[in-house]
């Protein structure tokens, strides 16, 4: 699923594309489940009045956070072959799920996530260790608010500061003249190092738009003091047991029932 030159982008520009990564059928069991995670009132908005703290009530950054734990086909997702293979060849193996999560903007007010690079957050050794995998669960276009990124930019450290448009996030002045628009086809995917600046921008469009982020990590570059990830499932090594060991059940081999049961449901 991922070219060679794919993997000489990666490692030279810090990021790559792989359009249609995911199959038509994966794509609507996606978006059936990311139905039924708002229908039950899942997500939460974190943007707020431009302090840091009031919810706002004119527009919506839609997340959850962790989302494994509340949807068995995501959780089920990294497990899954060709998303281990891809990890593997970008950061080397072994490696864990660091944190997953998705984004929904709602259509005509979902705003955007700010300018940021995920190691402000993670403070890894080398933040080419880890990997984000971005799955566009709708088109995402320029006009629905799709991800930007830096190319290049994970040889650079910004100052970060508290970013006052969400109540957790964090932010930085991009040098918005470098930036390029990633625009792919619901089930594509965009690969970027942890050290990747990064932004998606407002929803324009009448129909909503969400991003799935899964985070992986190289075992070696796992903080003593930090997880993201509740469980943090190992996904390839001597501790990998396919999700017993941290979920009480074995979820390796699962994503495709999990896929049939979404669209049934």
């Amino acid at each position: 699923m991922v070219t060679e030159r794919q993997i000489t982008q990666f490692r030279e520009e810090g990021y790559t594309t792989a359009p249609e990564f995911f199959t038509a059928q994966e794509v609507q069991a996606m978006q059936a489940e990311l139905g039924r995670l708002i229908r039950e009132g899942l997500l939460r908005n974190v943007a707020t009045d431009s302090d840091g703290v009031t919810p706002s009530t004119k527009v919506q950054n839609l997340q959850i956070c962790p989302l494994s734990p509340k949807s068995s086909l995501f959780r089920a997702m990294p497990f899954e072959p060709k998303v281990i293979e891809a990890v593997r060849v970008l950061i080397g193996e072994p490696f864990v799920l660091y944190l997953d999560q998705i984004f929904l903007k709602p259509p005509r007010h979902g705003t955007g996530t700010g300018w940021h690079q995920d190691n402000a957050y993670f403070k890894i050794s080398d933040p080419t260790k880890g990997v984000g995998m971005w799955t566009a669960l709708h088109d995402a276009t320029v006009a629905n608010g799709t991800m930007h990124i830096i190319p290049g930019s994970h040889t650079e450290t910004f100052p970060h500061e508290r970013d006052p448009n969400s109540d957790h996030h964090i932010r930085f002045h991009a040098p918005e003249e470098r930036a390029i628009p990633i625009e792919l086809s619901a089930g594509g995917v965009l690969f970027f190092n942890y050290g990747i600046a990064h932004c998606t921008h407002a929803n324009n469009t009448d129909k909503e738009r969400a991003g799935l982020a899964l985070h992986f990590l190289h075992t070696a570059f796992i903080p003593a003091d930090r997880k993201f990830h509740p469980a943090m499932p190992y996904l390839t090594g001597p501790k990998a047991s396919g999700g017993l060991k941290e979920y009480g059940v074995t979820i390796a081999g699962t994503w495709e029932h999990e896929v049939t049961t979404a669209l049934q449901n």
